[in-house]
């Protein structure tokens, strides 16, 4: 299982940097409206995406949240104003804030009932009239019809956490109605047989696989004997969904 406070050192550089981030942050300002005034970036890990949100729209009041002290202490040095908390439990008021974000989160969320938590405290922490953005299909997004999909598929955990309708069946149940959606492409993010056998070695696809007993180390005899083992397959297109909360709807449960 990935360890999100040792992977914060290193998180950067292995996810596409500043070009992913920036790609993201633009498709994500796409959706939110124009007069919000505030934005609470829950899992926003170090923090990267967070800070190109809030220099892409000045007079947004940015803030993030995350669960791993290791990525929240990264964040905190580029956005100044991070809790430490998790998105099951906000310790957000209710009605806080006009937006609400959370960019790769709902996928690392495999416990039955995590994600519809986080969909219910979204709708709590937004003020009437207020947006939530979420990526959704996350893992999906990397099955680009290459070979190395083809080694995986095998793998695949039956049903994402992240799927676009178990997402959609969330938000209506806490008066959260779709109204947009966007995608942007993962700079770098293309993979190679060698960087998705260390991803298989570091439990970076533990949201997306299920390796059993020896399944990992025949996974990576599968990969190793791919060919181009340094050669970049094509870059994933991540979708994001916006919600918008109806006015007048009860607030959620609050944090515990």
């Amino acid at each position: 299982m990935l360890d999100c406070n040792d992977e914060a050192a290193v998180y950067d550089s292995t996810r596409g940097g500043v070009p992913r981030a920036e790609t993201a942050a633009a498709a994500v300002l796409g959706l939110i409206p124009p007069g919000a005034r505030s934005l609470l970036d829950i899992g926003c890990g170090t923090g990267l995406v967070t800070e190109r949100i809030a220099a892409g729209r000045p007079g947004l009041r940015v803030s993030g949240s995350d669960a791993a002290p290791g990525m929240a202490r990264v964040a905190e040095q580029r956005i100044g104003a991070v809790v430490l908390a998790d998105a099951r439990r906000l310790p957000f008021r209710d009605r806080a804030v006009d937006a609400l974000t959370a960019v790769w989160l709902l996928h690392l969320l495999r416990e039955e009932g995590d994600v519809r938590a986080v969909v219910a405290q979204a709708a709590r922490v937004l003020r009437p009239g207020g947006v939530f953005v979420t990526t959704v299909e996350r893992d999906a997004s990397h099955d680009v019809g290459s070979d190395i999909d083809e080694a995986f598929a095998p793998y695949l955990a039956p049903t994402p956490s992240d799927a676009t309708d178990r997402v959609i069946e969330y938000g209506a149940a806490y008066g959260l109605d779709v109204v947009g959606s966007a995608l942007f492409r993962g700079h770098g993010q293309g993979r190679t047989p060698m960087n998705a056998i260390r991803g298989v070695r570091r439990g970076y696809y533990a949201s997306r696989l299920e390796l059993p007993g020896t399944a990992a180390e025949r996974l990576v005899e599968i990969l190793t004997a791919l060919p181009g083992r340094d050669r970049r397959r094509a870059e994933p297109e991540y979708r994001l969904m916006a919600f918008r909360r109806r006015p007048g709807t009860a607030a959620a449960q609050r944090p515990t």
